[in-house]
């Protein structure tokens, strides 16, 4: 029954990054984890988004075999595996080619936190991968995508930092549940739209002071966020 749960959470969290506009084609994809069963669901490769339904939803384990499920996995899935891996706070796993998040990635600039939006969801910029390697790039492609990421990473808490730009390809976001980490990407389109048309006003543009950044997110999030109404 769980597991079920999940496949539609999933599903659902890759539809709504289609509502959203983040996704072209069959672009993208979104995954969920079962901590306790050590179970990822995640979409299958190349299948139109109006066609999917819960049970198309794929399970697989932490080493990527099929468990549960007759298509084949998105093709992303090695990575979203990674993080898993290396990210124990993270439960959900976005990805999408959205237009102004992925031309910053082949730009290979991070996204300047230049404004308190921005601080709002990310506590600083947005990073950017090292380029991969030839011998990433034709080894296990898509593991060494995630292991990129980590790499980006580390030293940082994921839930301050939930999206990376991949140089050259595009952004991965994560979060607590498929759901959150769908609305991180959507959250990202949109940091990353307001940067693109800040420098293209204003080239010389600089980050919010620290102080304001951290203002802005220690609201939202933390044990002392005091935005929005507190659970009963």
């Amino acid at each position: 029954m769980r597991l079920e749960r999940l496949r539609a959470e999933v599903l659902e969290a890759n539809l709504s990054l289609v509502r959203a506009g983040l996704v072209v084609d069959t672009f993208g994809n979104a995954s969920g984890i079962d901590r306790a069963e050590g179970l990822v669901v995640i979409k299958p490769s190349g299948v139109p988004y109006d066609k999917m339904t819960p049970a198309d939803m794929v399970i697989t384990n932490l080493e990527g075999r099929i468990v549960e499920g007759s298509l084949r996995p998105s093709s992303d899935l090695a990575t979203h595996i990674v993080l898993y891996r290396a990210f124990a706070s993270i439960s959900g796993v976005a990805h999408t080619h959205s237009r102004h998040a992925t031309a910053w990635a082949q730009a290979a600039r991070e996204i300047p936190c230049f404004g308190t939006t921005h601080a709002d969801y990310i506590r600083g910029a947005v990073p950017v991968t090292a380029q991969l390697t030839p011998e990433e790039v034709g080894g296990d492609y898509e593991a060494n995508t995630g292991k990129a990421i980590v790499r980006r990473i580390a030293g940082r808490d994921p839930a301050e930092f939930p999206a990376v730009l991949v140089r050259g390809h595009a952004p991965f976001c994560w979060g607590p549940s498929p759901a959150a980490a769908s609305r991180t990407a959507m959250l990202l389109e949109e940091i990353a739209r307001l940067a693109w048309m800040t420098v293209t006003l204003s080239p010389d543009s600089e980050p919010i002071p620290d102080v304001l950044r951290d203002r802005h997110f220690l609201r939202k999030h933390g044990a002392q966020a005091y935005y929005g109404q507190q659970s009963k």
